[in-house]
């Protein structure tokens, strides 16, 4: 290899891991001044009241339920997610597949990612809870030091969004906002999508003795459908399961139809 190669290839690393320093800078001076790191002695320390139950464990969404956040009955469409509903019937009309982004392992993102056929592991602290999919290995990192939502202007968004916290009575209130608005679905196979206006309420309640999850969902979107969404899913305690090491690498996919142009509408 020529010298003039390897000056070109050191040069490349140099930038991409000055893009990365940039970006690690970028992120830290994104989390609200003063505030502690989840992990940090001193927050995990704080005087806290007990918890009502321990989610610590890992849960499979109970296979007797749909898998899918499907639109409720009598649901109502803005302009743009018409579109893409329609977009999406006629796809399948057709044997095809409309936008298939997880196939294309793009990250599948909450809500989606929480009721796949892979488990999830959850380990619960003090300042907060860390859920583990299988499916691709995403994480979610529920903040329950008392932190606010990031300001939307400056935050960082991603496709598991931003998850704050707390207890009410015997329920774990979730809420998710600062999502991505590209290649995030609420029901991928039926075209409808999610923007950075989709804000995701959960509410767990433990049961049957810490064997059982449920989980209340409440779903809006203004800029996709009208109104809530509702939805209620269970999770089973499988204490006999561990989770591995899933990356979607697009060259396993190709024996995939659907992630081929030909079969896979992409408009």
């Amino acid at each position: 290899m020529s010298k003039f190669r390897i000056g070109r290839i050191g040069m490349a690393v140099l930038v991409v891991l000055g893009v990365m320093t940039a970006a690690s800078d970028l992120l830290a001076q994104f989390q609200p001044p003063g505030t502690l790191g989840v992990l940090a002695p001193a927050n995990l320390a704080k005087p806290r009241p007990k918890a009502p139950f321990d989610i610590t464990g890992t849960w499979l969404h109970s296979r007797g339920e749909s898998e899918r956040f499907e639109p409720p009955a009598g649901f109502k469409l803005t302009p743009f997610g018409q579109k893409h509903y329609d977009a999406a019937a006629a796809a399948t009309a057709a044997g095809k597949i409309y936008r298939n982004d997880i196939g294309l392992c793009w990250p599948a993102g909450v809500p989606i990612m929480m009721t796949r056929v892979w488990p999830i592991q959850m380990i619960q602290l003090p300042t907060s809870v860390f859920m583990i999919s299988e499916l691709m290995n995403s994480l979610r990192i529920v903040y329950m030091d008392g932190r606010k939502h990031t300001d939307p202007d400056i935050v960082v968004r991603s496709f598991n969004g931003e998850s704050i916290g707390r207890w009410e009575g015997d329920a774990l209130v979730i809420d998710t906002t600062n999502f991505v608005d590209e290649h995030h679905w609420i029901f991928d196979r039926g075209g409808i999508p999610a923007t950075d206006a989709l804000r995701v309420i959960e509410r767990i309640r433990m049961q049957n003795e810490g064997k059982r999850l449920e989980i209340e969902y409440t779903l809006t979107d203004s800029k996709v459908f009208v109104g809530d969404w509702k939805f209620v899913k269970h999770w089973d305690r499988v204490d006999d399961r561990d989770i591995a090491e899933v990356e979607c690498l697009p060259d396993l996919n190709d024996h995939m139809p659907t992630v081929h142009s030909s079969d896979n509408v992409r408009q």
